[in-house]
């Protein structure tokens, strides 16, 4: 029974990695990557996702209770994993050891942006172009949020690869090889896209 019992909570925890977390990252990504655009820009994008209608529940069901519980079971799983790259020094093997490290610098990091921005704003500060400009102003917080994206970008392009393969959506060795290059390619490109975002508040 507990065997099962983990079995399904890996599952739901691959799901909402993808289903609705990582359709998440990439849309606040794209809204985050108007500010390349100038800053009214990135105005306007801000703005219209804080007049969707049903935000609160939104954000709250959609967003914070699915990443929380990805994020805090994610670290029970990092903590309890076994990592043997010295024994077996395979690709794979560094991936599953990378994706547990990402995780981690990941939670600290979106807990941190978040306290920094939606937290702010609950307590009456405006989310927009200034308040990024006045966060990123500190070279410190430029590096710890270029870390913190990359970090992230990582933990949800290699987490594909794996959600693809505990799904069986790719069980040959084949389909195996072409995903790791597909997610290869996602991680280049929303990496490029947060990193340009950063930028264009600096």
């Amino acid at each position: 029974m507990a065997e099962n019992r983990e079995f399904y909570w890996r599952r739901l925890h691959s799901l909402l990695g993808v289903i609705p977390v990582g359709i998440f990252l990439i849309q606040h990504l794209v809204v985050n990557h108007f500010a390349t655009r100038g800053e009214q820009a990135f105005n306007d994008a801000a703005h219209f996702m804080e007049s969707l209608p049903f935000r609160i529940f939104l954000e709250l069901f959609i967003i914070f209770i699915p990443l929380y519980f990805h994020a805090i079971y994610g670290v029970y799983i990092a903590f309890t994993a076994k990592n043997n790259t010295r024994r077996y020094g395979t690709l794979r093997n560094y991936m599953f050891f990378l994706q547990r490290i990402s995780g981690v610098i990941t939670l600290i990091f979106v807990t941190w942006h978040v306290w920094e921005t939606r937290i702010q704003a609950a307590l009456g500060a405006e989310v927009n172009f200034g308040m990024m400009e006045e966060i990123l102003a500190n070279p410190w917080m430029v590096a710890f949020y270029i870390l913190g994206v990359v970090s992230t970008t990582f933990h949800f392009a290699n987490g594909l690869w794996s959600f693809m393969v505990s799904w069986g959506i790719t069980v040959s060795a084949r389909s195996q090889k072409i995903s790791t290059y597909a997610t290869l390619g996602v991680f280049v490109v929303l990496t490029v896209i947060g990193i340009r975002a950063i930028l264009a508040f600096v």
